[in-house]
Order: C-alpha cells, then structure tokens, then sequence
C-alpha cells in the first residue's frame, strides 16, 4: 500500500475565469496541470486524509489550493482517503477515485472505491462507493484509462489475489456499475501502484516491483488484460520508491513522479525524458521541481487555462510561502527553537518553514518574515545571525527584520534578500545556519538564492 498522481497573466487567468469550459476537442492543448493527493508528514502533524489539489502552470512547481486544506473528504466507509487519481472523461468533465482507507491501518479488507464527480475542479459532487470485488483484500491505488476498443473505462486496483499483490480491473460506463473483476497484470511477482497512460496506439503501465523496489514501465499494443510487457529497468531515487505518477507533458515530453516510501522521506522525485518509447528515462534535479506542502500519492492531469482559473478563484492560493535553498534543493528555511535554520523537508512541526511575506516593517518596499505558527514573531538578524523574535516595535527591531528582495544572485528566476539596515549582506545559510553576510564567491551567491514557493 502506499504511505504516501506557461504562464498567464492575472488580467488572463481573470478573463478565462468567466469563460465556458473548452469543449474536448480543444483540451489537447493543456494549458496547466492540477495534482490531487492526501498529505502526510514525519510525525503525523499534517496528516489529512481528504482530497486536496495543487495547481501548476510548468507541471514541475506545484501551489496548493485551498491553504493546502481538503476541498472534499469521504462521508462513509472509513472516512478517509488515500491514493486519489483524477480522470478526464471522454465528455470533458471528470471524476476522482480513491482508496477508502483513513489513515494507516493497511491490514484491513475493504473492496470498496471513494468516487466523485466534477465538471470543472470547482466542486464534487455525487459521491458514492463502488464495490469492485468480494475476495477478503484490499482495494489499492486505483488508476483508470478508456478503452476505445470496448467503448468503456478501465479501472485498475491493487488487490492480493492468489497469494500476492496483482492489478485487477473493472469496466465501466458510468463509474457507478461495474463488470465482474478480471486480472490485468500478473507478472509472477507482486506488484502495486499503477499508473495508465493511453498514447496513440499505446497503453503505457507503469508499476513498483514489490521484490526488488524499483519502478518499471509496460506497455501493450491493445490494453488488455494480460497483454503488457514490462520494457524499461528499474528506476528508484532515494532509499525506498513507489506510486509511480506518468505524464505527457504539453510540450510533448514525458514526466514519471515517485513518491518515497513513508512520510519521513522527501516526497517525490522525479525523471524525464523525451521518448517514453525508448524506456530511458533522466534523473531530475530537484532544484527544477517542487511537489506541494507534505503531498504524498498522487495524481497529475493537464488542464485548460478555464479550469486553472477556476480553481484558483473556487479554493484561493496560499497565504503563505516558503523558501528552498537553490545548492541545497531538498531544504527549506525554517525556525527551530527561535533559531533561523535551512533543513531537509519533510520534518515536524511542518509549519516551521511557512512564511506570511509581508511589507518590511521599516520600509514597505521591502519586506518582513513573520511566522506561521508564531504569528506576531518574525525572522530579524541581531549580531548578523538570523533568529525569530517576538515583535518589540522598536525602530531597531523593524529594520533588523526588513529585507529588499533582488532578482537571485545566483540565478535571476529566484530571488535573494538583502538586508535593510546591513546594506552590503543578504540572507544567506553557512552550515545550514542563517546569517547576513557580505556575498562575493560563487559559493555565496548560491547560499543566498531561493526559490519563494508554496
């Protein structure tokens, strides 16, 4: 089971929200992407298990929707959710599914699926559970394809079946009857978390191998049950890898997501590659991509301009942001016992590294750092060592903890800070402390530079 699937402008983003959804036809042209997925972290803090949604307009940098809270969340079997996937249906609306499991509790039998349906990511309605078998298993990290061959969805679980984990599948309609299960993929060895992708004439599998760890890829020419072969090697980052996330992105390359075993681990990593024909795929950089606030198993589809708009004014953006290191990508500026530090996310209390950005509190062209889960405490440097300090109101404190942001000194699309009242030092970490320091090396410019994400 899993523990963990261009930018406008906003007079754009404004317009097309008054618009009317695009008709099919014209969606082969995203113009955006939405991930849905729960959230976990080390120490359970920011466990939720309803539906949450993050938008993106490059598919790498992902901003939650809604302050990073469900947009919706199960109201019978186990109350909770896992492992949600969004479809696009073949009349333009779509429709979610979900392991019906609330939290971690992976021994128990449930046959049932979470589903919703929606027409334009702004509300989800019609919820109901399906039951896809009666054998005494679990119903996993469901994915689901059309196949054009029968005129029907295919929805493809996780279940144990004859002794070991498999992938089954139901046809359907309608997402509310479904055909007797049949199996889909049984390569004599366990397997979990599949992801479908239909490109062309090719049906695109991707899986973890429960005896090695790894991910793979398969494909088939038709789709059906029994019918794919497993064509790339296995592919993992970090210590542990599953929940295999496949997507053609808008400029006609493809993107694989994995999420790391376990809450205590980075979220996701990520490969590209050109071809997904050749089976070879390249590691990503994780300065090139940012997953949301404590996302764990999720899904990705494209969306139009309408619906990105959509959602962004249903759910609302962030009031908060948070700063990643540029040389050390995997960390995070945050507070821990009142001292400014840069960690490696996930940690708890995960609000440590979220940020109100506020005007500077002694020039509003500048601005202030005040904390999340402190309200009323901000970032200032005193002895030029960065720490969180419950505002005074002195003019001493107000220019300690104002800082004119500057196109990154390291790189001009990320953003430096440099200090008010020290005017030749910026914000930079040295041995994952803050400071303000005078900046000249390479080395340095790199310290200083971070990405303001959410």
């Amino acid at each position: 089971m899993s523990l963990t699937r261009r930018a406008f402008t906003a007079g754009t983003l404004a317009a097309a929200a008054g618009m009317f959804a695009l008709p099919r036809a014209a969606l082969a042209a995203n113009a955006a992407y939405l991930m849905a997925y729960f959230t976990e972290s080390p120490q359970m803090q920011g466990a939720n298990y309803g539906l949450h949604l993050a938008v993106s307009q490059d598919g790498w940098n992902w901003t939650p929707l809604n302050q990073n809270n469900p947009v919706v969340t199960p109201t019978a079997g186990t109350l909770g959710l896992r492992d949600p996937f969004v479809l696009r249906k073949q009349d333009g609306t779509f429709v979610v599914l979900a392991t019906d499991l609330n939290g971690t509790n992976f021994g128990l039998n449930n046959q049932y699926l979470h589903v919703w349906d929606s027409t334009n990511l702004t509300s989800f309605t019609g919820y109901r559970r399906i039951q896809m078998h009666t054998l005494a298993t679990h119903t996993w990290a469901p994915t689901a394809f059309w196949d054009a061959s029968r005129g029907q969805y295919g929805i493809v679980y996780s279940a144990v079946n004859g002794g070991r984990d498999l992938f089954q599948v139901n046809y359907t309609s309608d997402f509310r009857t479904v055909s007797a299960p049949q199996i889909f993929f049984n390569p004599g060895f366990g397997v979990l978390d599949g992801d479908i992708v239909v490109d062309g004439a090719t049906t695109y599998l991707y899986y973890k191998n429960l005896n090695d760890g790894y991910l793979y890829g398969a494909r088939s020419s038709t789709g059906q049950p029994n019918s794919f072969t497993t064509y790339t090697g296995g592919l993992r980052q970090g210590t542990a890898i599953e929940a295999p996330l496949l997507l053609k992105a808008n400029d006609g390359g493809w993107r694989l997501w994995g999420d790391s075993f376990g809450p205590v681990n980075n979220d996701y990593y990520a490969w590209s590659t050109g071809s997904i024909g050749g089976g070879s795929w390249s590691v990503m950089n994780q300065r090139d991509y940012t997953p949301p606030l404590n996302a764990k198993h999720g899904s990705i589809i494209g969306i139009s301009a309408t619906e990105y708009a959509g959602a962004v004014s249903r759910w609302g953006l962030p009031a908060w942001v948070r700063l990643k290191s540029s040389n050390f990508p995997d960390r995070y500026v945050r507070h821990a016992n009142r001292i400014g530090r840069l960690d490696a996310y996930p940690f708890d209390p995960y609000q440590d590294q979220m940020w109100r950005l506020v005007a500077g509190l002694a020039d509003g062209a500048g601005v202030s750092f005040e904390s999340v889960n402190y309200p009323g405490s901000y970032l200032r440097h005193y002895n030029y060592e960065i720490r969180l300090d419950v505002l005074d109101n002195t003019a001493t404190f107000r220019a300690d903890a104002t800082f004119y942001r500057t196109a990154g000194l390291a790189d001009s699309a990320w953003s430096s800070f440099r200090s008010y009242n020290a005017p030749t030092r910026y914000l930079r970490h040295y041995n994952y402390l803050l400071r303000v320091d005078p900046i000249s090396t390479a080395t340095e410019r790199q310290d200083a530079t971070f990405r303001v994400t959410s």
